[in-house]
This record gives structure tokens, sequence and C-alpha cells, in this order.
């Protein structure tokens, strides 16, 4: 397998503009914020048949080393729909056992299992959710992920207030 180094963020289709904020809050040089994108690897065209496109989805977290998912409804009802491309990604997300911040859009910094896929739920899989600001998920990539692969925690986690307290928010 090659060298994992990049986060991989996934997210419904309905939820691509504030994946494109992520990728502004990465080039704005006033915020601290920071991501090594796995999309940018083996690309589908539109026009690509769904086996290759959930072939390239593979190779892609193949590289990641972590995952943001965008948390919201529509995250929710897709990647637990069991045919959508969400709900192919959260299953190799999955297999591969990777670490999942749960970035919910809605502002929430506790934990929403209305924006967490129903298979991460249903196999007590151990995600962090925080609220969708850069602060706290660059918080969250540079402090779960690390000790993700040697915790014996399971099922939905979240950072209390005193954490975003210290990151002043």
């Amino acid at each position: 397998m090659s060298y994992r180094n990049k986060t991989y963020v996934a997210f419904a289709s309905e939820d691509i503009s504030s994946y494109r904020l992520m990728e502004a809050w990465r080039e704005n040089d006033k915020i601290d914020f920071d991501f090594f994108d796995a999309h940018d690897l083996y690309i589908s065209r539109d026009t690509s048949k769904p086996e290759t496109i959930k072939r390239n989805l593979r190779e892609r977290l193949k590289n990641a080393k972590q995952i943001v998912l965008l948390g919201s409804a529509n995250a929710k009802k897709k990647g637990s729909d069991g045919t959508s491309f969400l709900a192919h990604e959260v299953k190799v997300m999955a297999e591969f056992n990777l670490p999942i911040v749960v970035a919910n859009l809605d502002g929430d910094r506790t934990i929403d299992r209305n924006f967490i896929p129903d298979p991460l739920l249903e196999a007590d899989y151990y995600t962090l959710s925080v609220s969708f600001q850069p602060k706290i998920i660059q918080f969250a990539l540079d402090k779960y992920v690390p000790g993700f692969a040697s915790s014996s925690s399971t099922g939905p986690h979240y950072y209390k207030e005193n954490v975003y307290a210290q990151l002043g928010r």
C-alpha cells in the first residue's frame, strides 16, 4: 500500500459548497488550516461508469490517512442508503479503519446522530464530531487522528467546551 499522507473529505453532493469553503480556508494565508486533499488523486470524469468511480474512490481512500466527513442530514441519508457513492466511501473508510472527524455543518459541537451514517453508528465506529470551523477541524486532525489506531474507544465522541475555549471559540 502506498504511503498514507492525505486527508480525504467525504460529503454528500448537496454539501459541495462546504467542501469548497474548506478549500478556500486552506488557500487563505490568514487562516491556519491545511490538508492534503486525496481528491487530487485518481480523477473520475462525470461520464465514468459507476464501477470506475467506485474503484477510483477506493484508490483515493487507500492514500488517505484521515477523513473529514461533512456531517449533514444529506450525508446521513446518502451514507446510509447502501447504493450511493458516499455509502461506498463510508464502507471503504471502515474497511480501511480510517479515523473519521465528522464536521457538523450546522455548527453543533456535540454528537449529532442525524448527521452520522448508520453503518458507522451500527458498527460503534470510533468517530469524533466537531463544529464546521477550521480551528477545531485542524485540532482534531492533529490530536484525535494520531491516537486513533491505538485507541480502544468506540462509538461517536466529541470535544468538551473547554477545548473550544482554548482555541478561542
